[in-house]
């Protein structure tokens, strides 16, 4: 067998959870991805703001929520430029109390794979409270390659 003609395994499947991770987060983390964000906007540090506009207290930021979601997928990659795609729909806020911690959890699962592209779709959860936060949470990614046979 010639270089060209080496197989790459890939030893995943579709409905395999690939990565999962849990985050705590808290008014403090808020205040840093403000800091590193300049998304200041109150609702994201003050209660009586937000709660003036219909919201059940201070929330995350929709784009701290997203970025903590692929984390887990981009760890199991080893490579952020294996991810070539990643789109959500926010469908709750993640509600940050003054005191404690918002827990946020997050399962990615294989969903489709593209063998001969070696690329697949992941499909992430993210929770908190018990509910779903993102909807159509999806990453496009060049799968990790396992060992080659020749």
């Amino acid at each position: 067998m010639t270089v060209a003609d080496e197989i790459i395994v890939h030893p995943y499947g579709v409905g395999d959870v690939v990565a999962q991770a849990t985050y705590e987060l808290t008014r403090d983390s808020l205040v840093r991805y403000a800091g590193a964000s300049g998304d200041f906007n109150d609702i994201h540090y003050r209660d009586d703001v937000a709660e003036r506009v219909g919201l059940p207290g201070v929330i995350a930021q929709g784009m701290l929520t997203m970025g903590i979601s692929i984390q887990p997928v981009v760890d199991w990659l080893g490579d952020p430029a294996k991810v070539t795609d990643y789109q959500v729909r926010f469908t709750r806020p993640v509600v940050v109390p003054a005191e404690g911690a918002a827990i946020v959890e997050v399962v990615a699962t294989i969903k489709e794979i593209d063998e001969a592209a070696g690329t697949a779709r992941v499909d992430l959860t993210t929770t908190f409270d018990s509910a779903t936060v993102l909807g159509k949470a999806q990453v496009r990614v060049v799968l990790p390659a396992g060992p080659s046979l020749s």
